[in-house]
Parts: structure tokens; C-alpha cells; sequence
């Protein structure tokens, strides 16, 4: 269905560029289940390919010509592992691992494959007139969090993404920004900032999510037309899922909850993929970014036991 229903429980699902009209998908059954439910043992076991740096260093070229001519500010290139699924079954990747907070477990499965993961970041969460959202940029080792907290490339790569949250939120209403600081999720950090809004009138969930995402966190700055789609044919040809990086949600009784698409496993029979993102901004140096790329890899495949 097009919109969010008034009632009852509907999921939202969409790939990156929400170019499905119809995102909305009103269960035939469901139940909750607690975070211990999540977790029974079962194991995956995948053969990684190697990973070659070419592709991602030719985009990573072009993104930094883009930016020397003003056409972007950030971007996010996606780079993916390969794999094939050796042991187990892919469908047990949803009840695989431990999922402490603040990480939120998500995932899908249909005939046709599906995708779990663990993810940090919330798209936004509205209850009535309360919208809460976040900018989760700027990542480092958990070794080097005190570096990370004097790093000025990360701190900038943070505020244009904090900064593009307060801009598309400051007219509907009361905007409350916290202070920048610190998530910590076992081997690696980030910059977290909330963002709370009190609404002037009750928002229409659709429309909500079409005027956040992407936030520069995961997309383009400026998000522009050209940019988006520029950003989504790098994403294509490196090999990215379509729904890596999109929301992915629930509404149940008015009551909508979206997370970020990110750090999860992403399959199709036996084989398999693993997404990871960076923003590349002009002080980006590629080393850098491939270095967090793998980082954020890492910690994918240790939350998985993978």
C-alpha cells in the first residue's frame, strides 16, 4: 500500500532511492519477540572473497573530482564483500549473535532471499507530535576514541550531517538539538548527535521519511536530483543491495519506529553480501576510507559470528 495505515501494524520497506510507490506492507500475522529471543546458538559459516581496492578507488576518484568542483560537499560510496554461505542456512543469520543496545536487530526474508542486521542508527521514531531522529557520523576505533573527539575531518564529516538534520526539521515545529557525543558499540565509535522536535501538527509518516532520507550520514550533500542519482549509480556499480543504507520500519497503532539499513548481511541462496559505507568529504584521504571501510566490515562479522 502507498501510505501508512491509521491502525493496526504495517512494515515499511524501500530500496535507497524509495522508488517503490508502495512501501507499505500490512501483515497477515505478527508477534513481538524480546531481544532474547533473538539469539539460539545456530551458526553461519561463509567463505569471504578477496576484496579488491580498484573499484572503490576509481569511484573514490571521481566522488573527489565532484567535490574539487563544487558539485558535492560529502558523499557516501558503498563498497560490498562477497561470499558463499558454507555452512548453516542464511535465514538463521536473524537469531545469529547477541544484539546489545543501542543496536537495533532488523531483518526480512522472502523466496527470494533477504537481509538481517544490527543497526545503530535510527531514521526516526515518531509517537503523536514527538519526532526523534539522530546524526551518527565521524567513526573510529574504540582505541582511539579520544582521538576521534579532537579529529577534525570526523568532527566536520558529523556536522554536515547534524547541520542537514536541523535544516529539514527546523519548520515543523519546537527543534531540540543535543550535544555531540560519543557511541560506543564494542570495537568501534561514533559521533552521536540527538535531535528531538516537537511537531506543530501530527505528520504523515510517508512524507516524513521522503524529507529525511537520505541524510548525508548515508547520502549526498547537497541532495539534489543529479547528486542522489549519481551517487546511486556509484552504489550500483560497486555492487551494493538496493536496500542497503534505505529505511526500514514499523508502524503499529500510529506508533513509527525506522532504522538505518545498515551493518547486516544481505543474501540470495548461498551467496552473500556485506555492505559497508564511508563519507568521503575534500579532507578524505582514500587510505583512510578503506581502512573504515574494513573496520565496519569487521565489526559486521563479529556481531554475526561470521
Amino acid at each position: 500500500m502507498a501510505g501508512a495505515p491509521e491502525s493496526g501494524v504495517a512494515f515499511y520497506r524501500n530500496d535507497f532511492g524509495l522508488s517503490n510507490p508502495e512501501p507499505w506492507l500490512v501483515p497477515a500475522s505478527w508477534k513481538w519477540l524480546d531481544r532474547e529471543d533473538l539469539s539460539d546458538g545456530r551458526q553461519v559459516s561463509v567463505d569471504w572473497q578477496p576484496l579488491e581496492a580498484s573499484d572503490f578507488a576509481g569511484v573514490f576518484q571521481e566522488i573527489t573530482d565532484s567535490i574539487r568542483r563544487g558539485t558535492f560537499e560529502k558523499t557516501v560510496p558503498v563498497v560490498v564483500e562477497k561470499g558463499t554461505i558454507s555452512g548453516g542456512e542464511a535465514g538463521s543469520l536473524f537469531l545469529s549473535g547477541d544484539c546489545p543496545e543501542p543496536l537495533v536487530p532488523y531483518g526480512f526474508l522472502d523466496s527470494s532471499g533477504g537481509f538481517a542486521g544490527q543497526s545503530p542508527e535510527y531514521l526516526l521514531r515518531v509517537s503523536g507530535t514527538r519526532l526523534l531522529t539522530m546524526a551518527l557520523a565521524g567513526t573510529a576505533r574504540a582505541e582511539e576514541r579520544e582521538v576521534l573527539e579532537v579529529d577534525e575531518k570526523e568532527i566536520r564529516e558529523h556536522e554536515f550531517v547534524a547541520q542537514a538534520l536541523v535544516s529539514k526539521l527546523g519548520d515543523l515545529g519546537e527543534l531540540q538539538r543535543g550535544p555531540r557525543g560519543i557511541m560506543a558499540l564494542g570495537s568501534i565509535v561514533h559521533f552521536h548527535t540527538p535531535i528531538e522536535v516537537e511537531l506543530d501538527q501530527s505528520p504523515e509518516v510517508t512524507t516524513l521519511i521522503r524529507r529525511l532520507h537520505p541524510t548525508p550520514a548515508l547520502g549526498p550533500l547537497p541532495r539534489t536530483g543529479e547528486t542522489l542519482s549519481r551517487l546511486i549509480e556509484w552504489r550500483s556499480r560497486l555492487g551494493a543491495p538496493a536496500e542497503f543504507g534505505a529505511p526500514f520500519g514499523a508502524i503499529v497503532d500510529g506508533e513509527f519506529q525506522a532504522i538505518v539499513a545498515i551493518r547486516g548481511i544481505w543474501w540470495s541462496g548461498v551467496d552473500v553480501r556485506l555492505p559497508a559505507g564511508c563519507g568521503v568529504i575534500e579532507a578524505s584521504r582514500l587510505v583512510n576510507e578503506w581502512r573504515e571501510l574494513r573496520l565496519k566490515r569487521e565489526a559486521v562479522k563479529t556481531r554475526f559470528a561470521l
